[in-house]
């Protein structure tokens, strides 16, 4: 005990005080994490951090004074130790870790590549014309490897090339062409290693979600569980007009089909007789009087039938509605008489 309070009695105060600022940030917000910054000029850093100001608070500081700050917090915290690695910086927000993530990700840009850097992916150079004018730059760039020549004044680039394959180290000579190009390699941003929220530890392989394929994904889901309670006749508030709907196609294709006779399908099975006495008709133009006269009378003979179905059935909807009107004269002329009655009750 007497060598540690020793050894921090040696403790610069602005270190204590750095600690001490780290553990106020992590406990005056819902979610901090750890990113990387290797690579990104300081120009860069302060600008990322003008943009977050509304959002997030982004802090550099030594990773010795980071760890003692998360080790003096104590429970899970300490376990954010393990991101700790060369360049980080903290960073501290009020949003989820989702949000973070997607924050961070647009704090990342396109930046030229430096030599004797590791290319990250392929790096290829497009063929096609350059803005630049014949001169030294055409022997700078077939020295780096990039295949040029004069092409209508200008030098242009002969051939599609990859000049540098991933994992491979990148010249000098051609990372200041590839920039004079305006090729740049690297995506350069804040690289969130981990967030942490109430205890729990979040990577960026479960922070990344494509936020268009989830709303794909739950529109495709309500798509199927609609035709599932469609297809399955289960009424809801949402299936109920169309099940109504199909109900009703149903049961009309039903009554054509079987020819019943009906005032809700008189004009399609007429339709349908006149459409198929009509086929017979043009057929026999093409065929023998005589081998056309069973079809021709047997469609005919449908047709009439369907006809006569649908004069009697309109004709017991005509005799039941004079029925109904006579019912209700009868009805008013007895409440009429009933009425003369009690007045000349009333008058003597």
């Amino acid at each position: 005990m007497a060598e540690e309070k020793h050894h921090t009695e040696h403790i610069p105060q602005w270190k204590k005080d750095e600690v001490e600022n780290i553990k106020n940030l992590i406990q005056s917000h819902k979610v901090f994490g750890m990113v990387g910054i290797e690579g990104i000029l300081a120009t860069k850093i302060q600008k990322i951090r003008r943009d977050l100001k509304d959002t997030a608070v982004l802090k550099v500081s030594r990773n010795t004074l980071t760890e003692r700050a998360l080790n003096q917090l104590g429970g899970n915290i300490p376990e954010m130790n393990k991101y700790l690695d060369k360049q980080t910086a903290l960073v501290f927000t009020n949003e989820s870790p989702f949000k973070l993530y997607k924050i961070l990700e647009q704090t990342k840009t396109p930046s030229p590549i430096k030599g004797g850097a590791i290319a990250p992916v392929d790096i290829v150079v497009q063929k096609g014309p350059t803005s630049f004018p014949p001169g030294p730059i055409l022997g700078e760039l077939q020295s780096a490897g990039i295949p040029a020549s004069i092409e209508a004044g200008k030098v242009a680039i002969k051939e599609t090339k990859v000049v540098c394959k991933a994992g491979e180290v990148v010249p000098q000579k051609l990372a200041t062409m590839l920039s004079k190009l305006e090729i740049y390699p690297l995506i350069v941003g804040l690289d969130l290693r981990a967030a942490y929220d109430g205890g729990t530890i979040y990577e960026p392989e479960l922070l990344a979600i494509d936020e268009s394929q989830y709303f794909s994904d739950i529109t495709r889901a309500a798509q199927n569980a609609f035709n599932l309670s469609v297809n399955t006749a289960y009424p809801t508030s949402a299936t109920i007009v169309t099940l109504l709907s199909k109900a009703f196609a149903e049961s009309k294709n039903l009554g054509v089909n079987a020819v019943v006779f009906d005032s809700g399908v008189m004009d399609a099975l007429l339709a349908k007789a006149h459409a198929q006495m009509t086929s017979v008709a043009s057929k026999a133009a093409d065929k023998d009087a005589n081998a056309v006269d069973d079809e021709l009378r047997e469609v005919l003979g449908a047709a009439a039938a369907s006809a006569a179905a649908a004069a009697s059935v309109a004709a017991a909807e005509k005799k039941e509605e004079e029925v109904k009107e006579e019912e209700e004269e009868e009805e008013e002329d007895t409440s009429e008489e009933d009425g003369m009655a009690g007045l000349g009750a009333l008058f003597g």
